[in-house]
């Protein structure tokens, strides 16, 4: 995705949750150092209950990274998981080429059908039990390094603008992967990908 990137302005779109993933803190090590995260994500089967601070079980090391009301849940087009895989394989930081599992980049819902060029920052995913809102592109930090195993991941996560979106809960229920959504438009004023390319400078320099 260039950085200058054109939304597309499709009303009325539709995805599937292909699969649900939730985790634990746990230590991780980056650059020498000890740290925690809980990055690490593991699939769930069967339903789960979603709250305002996002799935149940599901825990955050870092709130200012992930999670609170306006990050309570992190959801990833399933579809950049080959691209990230291809990335790791060029970057030296794989020898397999086994695709990457749901759940690898950190994200608790794994998406199809709706990429970050798609959604808009106030759009809602109306699962029908559960409402979800966009409210702003991840970011990714240090840790994202350590997990993709090359020190270029979050540079090519903000340059292809494969990073996937946070989201705040509007109406708690349960969710189970299967489910379909429809994108509820908000005011449309700035794409998810848009949104990451503003706060680029950040990460490129």
């Amino acid at each position: 995705m260039p950085p200058n990137v054109q939304p597309t302005l499709q009303r009325g779109s539709s995805g599937t949750l292909l699969a649900i993933q939730t985790g634990q803190v746990r230590p991780l090590r980056v650059g020498g150092r000890n740290l925690v995260s809980a990055i690490g994500k593991t699939t769930v089967s069967g339903p789960i209950e979603v709250g305002v601070l996002g799935l149940a079980g599901d825990e955050q090391a870092d709130l200012s990274v992930h999670g609170g009301l306006s990050k309570a849940v992190y959801a990833l087009p399933s579809e950049h998981l080959a691209w990230w895989q291809a990335q790791r394989q060029v970057r030296g930081a794989t020898m397999f080429e086994e695709a990457l599992a749901p759940g690898y980049l950190g994200e608790n819902l794994s998406l199809q059908g709706v990429l970050e060029q798609d959604l808009f920052v106030g759009d809602r995913l109306d699962f029908g039990e559960v409402v979800l809102r966009v409210t702003q592109p991840r970011e990714p930090c240090g840790k994202f390094n350590a997990v993709m195993g090359y020190d270029l991941a979050a540079k090519d996560m903000v340059q292809s603008g494969r990073c996937g979106f946070y989201l705040a809960v509007d109406q708690t229920g349960r969710l189970q992967a299967g489910a379909s959504f429809q994108v509820i438009p908000g005011q449309r004023s700035v794409c998810v990908a848009q949104a990451l390319q503003h706060k680029a400078w950040k990460h490129l320099r």
